[in-house]
């Protein structure tokens, strides 16, 4: 699925996503959820160069922004899918990027548009794999397109690390819930 496919509720998604943005309540969006905010807010979603499937290394951005939001972080493992990214919108300030993917997630006051997955579970990862398994073989293995096989790898210690990692960005938006 892709914010530039022809689906009925993408408009009124779009119009309910800078209708709350301007209300001051915060947004957050993973994926999709992040590419629909930058098209929200006038932000294109295009082709990737690559695909970016399992785990990969995020870096964070050296800048006040990124560090109001994950501290002295430098880097960390998440998980990705996606074959799309989107642009950083007018205003909003990148915080993280990877090898394959410049625009990881974006800022802007309140609200977080992600394109990488910090909210990830095992048993997502599982089922992902199982309907995503044509895809996976279409894109096959590269470095950054993972074997489900890979993916399973150390995903206990994996699935807490990122767990840490996501606590710091929900915390950090949660604050803005209550200043709204």
């Amino acid at each position: 699925m892709s914010v530039n496919d022809p689906l009925g509720w993408i408009p009124p998604l779009l119009d309910l996503i800078r209708q709350t943005m301007a209300a001051d309540k915060p947004v957050i969006g993973h994926c999709l959820g992040g590419q629909l905010m930058s098209r929200a807010l006038g932000g294109t979603v295009s082709k990737n160069a690559v695909k970016e499937i399992g785990w990969g290394k995020v870096q964070v951005i050296d800048s006040p922004v990124a560090r109001e939001w994950l501290g002295e972080i430098q880097s960390f493992e998440s998980f990705h899918w996606h074959g799309e990214t989107f642009s950083i919108p007018d205003g909003a300030t990148r915080i993280l990027e990877s090898v394959g993917c410049a625009n990881q997630a974006f800022v802007l006051g309140k609200h977080l548009g992600m394109q990488c997955h910090v909210e990830m579970k095992r048993e997502m990862i599982e089922a992902w794999c199982e309907s995503g398994a044509e895809e996976i073989r279409e894109a096959r293995s590269t470095d950054t397109v993972q074997t489900p096989a890979a993916m399973e790898i150390d995903i206990d210690r994996r699935l807490a690390a990122l767990s840490k990692h996501a606590e710091l960005l929900y915390t950090k938006w949660l604050q803005g819930l209550s200043e709204a």
